[in-house]
């Protein structure tokens, strides 16, 4: 492959729905420019992107690739992104590494949530956004449709920059609104036919309006009636377009090969090169994407490989990596060596001398760097990239290791995936004891028990986690235990009074004792305290631990040759046990915060569901077209809400859940978790 200067470049995110048909048009403009002799079919499993088994598995993405392609004296930087929901944070790190953005919108489902999803990502980034209505060599499709709930959804700044030729299976090419020239399936340039001036006419008085709005002297002139030229119609809208001002539409059949020649053309002539990007650094610092300036490269994403080993994908913000430097890695002060570059397409390697400024390359073998991670020249660079804005995981699932050699292989090959995916969160609940992994959604929860069999050796089985309950009393009592044992010889002793009180919510526990005339002496008083709390974790009506009461040691006795530590620890933990019984136990269910954000016309549909969680929804923020709430749920009624929000709000709502408190279960409710505990034990 030949080198490219910056001003060459051309990064490109490709987002959408899942289903709109972002892997078959990455295929297609693979196959169009040369880069592959044949088209890959995602049916058939053999596409240059999902070349991953569980993306073979699954028959949807579920990493972003690297695709480049050479095309008109440019090399387009293609990353495809899945469009499942479960898998945003991949999204995330290719809208982080592009400089535009390619939103597929399919012509049969038209806007849909990963639409909105993908619009959103790209504006909070800056990027420039064109939509592609896709697949529309399919039946019932309609391209002007699909534009004009494009334009109802995102406004007039929504301009067709061509129209389809023919409809369904009789697509047959499309017409550029600048040039007016007809472009057939292989690209070919020729004449419109008359019976579309009138339709290529309202499109192009359509771009013209929405075009000539960015630009006062343009706007002058359509105003007066003067005719506006192509060049300076072409010009302007590379300038809106790069100011995000105009977000233009343009129709694609990948497979029939319809309208990919032209979208390549369009990439390489008004899709911006990174070559004078403000980027913001951490401390408010701004560093231009070029050469002749400080390195700085940003690391947007790790992967393991199972012949190369890890391999790091990165992004040169400014300067030039060449493949014999050593940067400096500013998060761990440690020295990287490279030894090769690469730029990756799928699964393929394609080595290179070095990286310029706003190039996206990857590096095998790195020893220290992570995903999030900056590369500079040498320490005395105080320069740090900002932090990738992954989501936050929500969807808690248990992972059980099948054997003992799975047990033993399971922390580090957990550690290996955290390392290559931000956002999975592994931690041991202290209440439980179960090993609890966090992820986006359930189908990325799979692929993680799928991967660690697949290249790690570790068999898991993924289940829904134990609600960690805790136990508390609610009344006063007193309790009293004799342990009392002979076995010839020296027997055991130990004999204890204690009273059991409720402690404020929070306050954990607390010993007291109030023995008088040492009828427990007092080296044994601390034995009595151990046994109690020796005992607290494990409670009388869930083995649960016992939380939030006050212990105090009243009276008992003891034997001058059989009393010990042991005897009264024996005798301490029965009392207690006893005593809770007593004081009319009952059970703490966690509840956790809920900041959920949806479109507004979801609103009465999540409150609904909240209210049949046992929630208690404490606001309602409207923000125009979405509203956040703010809410609280007991733990066991939303450790799949993530799904089930999804469902909800049709795949647009987001929620963010944390810890705030523990509350006593109601009555009916803990009889229930009982009876399921009793049969799980």
């Amino acid at each position: 492959m030949r080198a490219y200067t910056s001003q060459q470049l051309r990064n490109v995110v490709l987002m959408g729905h899942s289903g709109a048909g972002k892997t078959a048009l990455a295929e297609a403009m693979l196959f169009a420019s040369g880069a592959t002799s044949r088209m890959g079919r995602v049916e058939d499993h053999n596409t240059v992107s999902d070349f991953d088994e569980q993306e073979h598995a699954q028959s949807h993405s579920v990493s972003t690739s690297t695709l480049p392609i050479e095309w008109s004296d440019v090399r387009v930087n293609l990353l495809d992104t899945p469009g499942y929901p479960d898998f945003l944070g991949e999204v995330v790190a290719g809208v982080t590494a592009a400089d535009a953005a390619l939103i597929a919108v399919d012509a049969a489902g038209g806007v849909q949530a990963g639409t909105e999803t993908a619009w959103e990502l790209a504006s909070e980034a800056g990027l420039p956004r064109l939509f592609l209505v896709t697949r529309l060599d399919r039946e019932n499709t309609s391209f002007q449709d699909v534009l004009e709930a494009l334009r109802a959804r995102f406004g007039n700044r929504v301009v067709p920059l061509a129209i389809p030729v023919g409809s369904a299976h009789d697509i047959s090419g499309t017409i550029d609104l600048l040039s007016g020239e007809l472009r057939g399936k292989d690209g070919s340039s020729g004449a419109a036919s008359p019976d579309l001036a009138s339709a290529v006419s309202a499109a192009r008085d359509t771009l013209a309006e929405s075009v000539a709005e960015t630009d006062d002297a343009l706007l002058n002139k359509y105003l007066e009636g003067e005719a506006i030229s192509d060049d300076e119609l072409a010009q302007a809208l590379h300038d809106a377009f790069a100011r995000g001002e105009v977000a233009p539409v343009l129709p694609v059949a990948a497979l029939s090969m319809v309208g990919v020649r032209p979208l390549l053309d369009d990439i390489a002539r008004i899709f911006p090169a990174p070559v004078g990007r403000e980027l913001a650094l951490e401390g408010g610092k701004v560093a231009l994407c070029e050469g002749n300036m400080p390195l700085v490269v940003r690391v947007f994403k790790t992967t393991a490989d199972p012949f190369v080993g890890r391999l790091t994908y990165m992004k040169v913000l400014s300067g030039t990596l060449t493949a014999d430097a050593h940067p400096h890695n500013v998060q761990h002060n440690v020295a990287e060596r490279l030894g090769h570059l690469y730029l990756q397409r799928g699964k393929e390697q394609i080595e290179v001398p070095q990286l310029v400024a706003g190039d996206i390359g990857v590096a095998a073998k790195l020893q220290a760097t992570l995903t999030g991670d900056t590369l500079v020249t040498s320490p005395a660079q105080a320069v740090k990239a900002l932090p990738l804005p992954f989501p936050s995981p929500t969807y808690r699932s248990a992972i059980h290791p099948r054997g003992k050699a799975d047990v033993d292989k399971l922390s580090s090959a957990l550690a290996r995936l955290m390392e290559q995916d931000p956002t999975i969160r592994v931690e041991r609940d202290p209440d439980t004891a179960e090993l609890i992994l966090t992820t986006v959604g359930e189908a990325q929860a799979h692929v993680v028990a799928a991967r660690l069999e697949k290249n790690y050796g570790v068999g898991v089985d993924i289940t829904v986690p134990r609600v960690p309950y805790r136990e508390t009393v609610t009344t006063a009592a007193k309790s009293e235990f004799k342990h009392k044992k002979q076995t010839g010889g020296h027997g055991q002793y130990g004999h204890v009074v204690i009273e059991i009180e409720p402690a404020a919510r929070g306050t954990g526990f607390q010993f007291a004792d109030r023995v008088v005339g040492g009828t427990v002496p007092k080296n044994f008083i601390p034995a009595v305290e151990k046994g109690v709390v020796e005992n607290l974790p494990t409670g009388p009506l869930s083995k649960s631990p016992i939380v939030d009461l006050r212990v105090t040691l009243l009276d008992g006795s003891y034997h001058a040759v059989d009393s010990s530590e042991m005897a009264f620890k024996i005798a301490a933990a029965q009392a207690l046990h006893q005593g809770v019984l007593s004081a009319r136990p009952v059970l703490l269910e966690p509840v956790m915060k809920l900041h959920i954000r949806v479109p507004s016309s979801y609103v009465g549909d999540v409150m609904n569901d909240l209210s049949g969680r046992r929630g208690h929804v404490h606001g309602v923020n409207p923000m125009g077209d979405v509203s956040e709430i703010d809410a609280e749920a007991p733990l066991a009624e939303v450790q799949r809400y993530a799904t089930d929000l999804r469902a909800i709000s049709h795949g647009r709502g987001r929620f963010s859940i944390e810890f705030d408190r523990y509350v006593e279960t109601p009555p009916n409710v803990q009889d229930q978790v009982l009876k399921s505990l009793a049969a799980i034990q």
